[in-house]
């Protein structure tokens, strides 16, 4: 009678952990899309120097004031060395989702970002030389061809904010692949990510973002109608991103592998829909048919590396986990190395 009941309570408490997360992460897509289209705040270098700030006060506030999380005592020399380079493809990677977000329709951008696993796979391929089961490849061709479908009969595309979500693509892949290699002895949940990476997020990003865009943002200050309530907005979407990676630490400590993955991509599929409630961007019955096939594949391909990983376990129970787990700043979905 006791394990059904704290079978229930683990089952609501799961539920609850992935509407939370479903919530913040649709909420800074749809409030960053907003910010670039309806407050005409054009700028997207600046919004994710805005994320990086309030992610590093909330990360240090949380850990040192807090004490939600136990801090991981990271070497000043290893933070140069290990976390820096980490710090600026991971800023590259928020940047690169942020203009493609200027660009492109929230659908679009969404889709394209649901081909990282295949980005992963391949660069693991061609630059690491590593092996995979023909079942991984084989996962990989829906990902593929509904990319491309969604891409031939996108009604709103647009090439630079294309090119910017899919090199956004493989700077997620890239920076999930250096991660085990450059924070080797270190695990990481979301909350000591955004702590020890943020601030140098921030310190790459806000030289580039005041010598490109700070006379843009001073103009648009002096013309813009309703300065301070669009101020509060942007503010609000970097609070909503730094609770974002809340929300990820406990869907990851709350469910399995395969639901957080069927869970990411029907947090996508609930974003489309909603973004184009609100923004009403055209969307034709094949592009629609495209982004539910690239959503299967995803699944398909979380699956089989479920699949793979469970029997791995079963071959050789002593082989270790993964040293580290790493999530991103604005709510990508993981892929394990």
């Amino acid at each position: 009678m006791e394990e059904g009941k704290m079978g229930n309570v683990a089952t609501v408490r799961a539920v609850l952990a992935i509407l939370q997360w479903w919530c913040f992460n649709v909420t800074v897509i749809i409030m960053n899309k907003w910010i670039f289209q309806k407050l005409e705040f054009k700028f997207p270098l600046t919004v994710s120097c805005v994320h990086f700030i309030c992610s590093s006060i909330g990360a240090y506030i949380a850990i040192k004031m807090l004490k939600i999380k136990p801090l991981i005592e990271v070497a000043p020399e290893d933070r140069w060395k290990r976390i820096f380079p980490m710090s600026f493809v991971f800023c590259i990677n928020i940047v690169l989702g942020n203009v493609s977000l200027r660009y492109i329709p929230v659908s679009f951008m969404q889709t394209i970002k649901s081909f990282t696993p295949a980005t992963t796979v391949i660069l693991q391929w061609l630059v690491w030389r590593k092996y995979f089961e023909w079942r991984i490849w084989a996962s990989l061709v829906p990902i593929v061809g509904g990319i491309l479908l969604t891409s031939v009969t996108e009604l709103s595309f647009n090439m630079f904010g294309f090119c910017a979500a899919m090199v956004g693509c493989l700077a997620t892949s890239t920076k999930t692949i250096l991660a085990e290699s450059l924070l080797h002895g270190y695990k990481f949940d979301s909350i000591n990510t955004v702590y020890y990476m943020a601030p140098f997020a921030t310190m790459i990003l806000s030289v580039p973002a005041i010598v490109l865009e700070g006379g843009g943002v001073i103009n648009w200050l002096y013309t813009y109608e309703s300065t301070v309530p669009a101020l509060i907005i942007i503010i609000t979407s970097g609070i909503l991103a730094f609770c974002l990676n809340f929300s990820i630490f406990y869907v990851i400590h709350s469910t399995t592998a395969v639901t957080f993955n069927v869970a990411g991509n029907l947090k996508v599929a609930a974003a489309v829909l909603i973004s184009w409630m609100i923004f009403r961007n055209p969307i034709s019955a094949m592009n629609a048919v495209g982004c539910g096939i690239t959503l299967v594949g995803c699944t398909f391909y979380g699956y089989v590396r479920h699949l793979i990983s469970q029997q791995g376990a079963t071959l050789s129970p002593r082989t270790p986990r993964s040293r580290m787990e790493m999530l991103p700043l604005v709510g990508e979905k993981q892929e394990k190395i």
